[in-house]
């Protein structure tokens, strides 16, 4: 809250809305003539906005992906810009604990893993079909599963024999391919890398962060801030990578000595923030976050001066 330095009749986007925490926290510092714009793809985290939040015009629930970024705030913001833009990355506690979205393997439940259940393909789908050497690909890539070769031929070879459908069975299928000694109990589940990168697969969830950061940058307004949460390494390389490009020109060589007409968009603020081990003990799922914080600089997306 004091990276996004909320002020009262500003503008600003929450994606995503999750399920409020960071939404009531704005509104709070908002004036009665500010703007908080909330966004989730997740059709359940947005009936659960207007419900919590009904009667209070300040906030706009809209459901779409944050790749939508920048159509959602020209349409509902005033000039198109907001002041501060908060992304909070990857699968909410509620998806986490609703057994029925297929997300987490603690409790059984059909292997679904969409952020929004009303499009796409689930996860038991995209294991039916993917090819062997593909789901290596994405246990390495979005995983970084040491053991990935293993994992893709135990799912190969049991698909083969019955569908995947449910999250145990899964879970079961790469913690019986692990070798002899990977599997202990002071460690996390052998299942999370594997669940994690499907997830990310079957949602596109690192090109929609690519262009969402991309969106965000175009719609926020001069001297705003960019805040973005991540929860895992990859997520939060490329949010590194997207400050640093739109900071500095990217590195000279003897055939190119600098960066021809480059004008910086950002300029990080701080360096990275992680939960201290108060805050961790309090949320465990807060271990693995990741922050950082860039500001708008030059001119408006519009073409006028800050």
């Amino acid at each position: 809250m004091d990276a996004l330095d909320v002020h009262l009749n500003g503008s600003y986007l929450d994606a995503t809305f999750g399920r409020g925490g960071h939404a009531a926290l704005i509104l709070k510092r908002l004036g009665p003539d500010g703007l908080l714009i909330a966004l989730d793809c997740d059709p359940d985290a947005i009936v659960f906005a207007e419900t919590r939040f009904s009667g209070d015009s300040r906030l706009k629930p809209v459901h779409c992906n944050f790749s939508e970024i920048g159509a959602c705030v020209r349409q509902y913001a005033p000039g198109g810009q907001v002041n501060d833009i908060l992304l909070d990355l990857g699968v909410s506690s509620p998806q986490l604990d609703n057994a029925e979205r297929g997300f987490s393997f603690r409790q059984d439940g059909p292997l679904d893993m969409r952020m929004d259940p009303s499009v796409g393909e689930p996860a038991s789908g995209w294991l039916a079909r993917v090819e062997s050497d593909e789901l290596v690909r994405v246990l390495k890539q979005y995983g970084e599963e040491r053991y990935a070769r293993r994992i893709a031929l135990a799912v190969v070879e049991a698909r083969s024999e019955q569908p995947i459908l449910k999250t145990r069975q899964l879970a079961e299928i790469v913690q019986r391919a692990m070798p002899a000694g990977a599997v202990r109990p002071d460690r996390i589940h052998p299942a999370t890398r594997t669940f994690q990168a499907i997830r990310i697969a079957v949602n596109a969830e690192l090109e929609m962060l690519h262009a969402a950061l991309e969106a965000a940058i175009g719609v926020l307004a001069p001297g705003g801030r960019l805040v973005v949460i991540s929860f895992h390494s990859l997520e939060d390389r490329i949010v590194k990578q997207a400050i640093r490009a739109a900071s500095k020109p990217p590195p000279a060589n003897r055939r190119m000595p600098s960066a021809p007409g480059f004008i910086a968009t950002l300029r990080p603020v701080g360096s990275l923030i992680r939960p201290t081990d108060e805050e961790a003990g309090r949320n465990p799922r807060a271990r693995s976050a990741r922050m950082r914080v860039a500001e708008r600089i030059g001119t408006s997306p519009s073409g006028g001066q800050p």
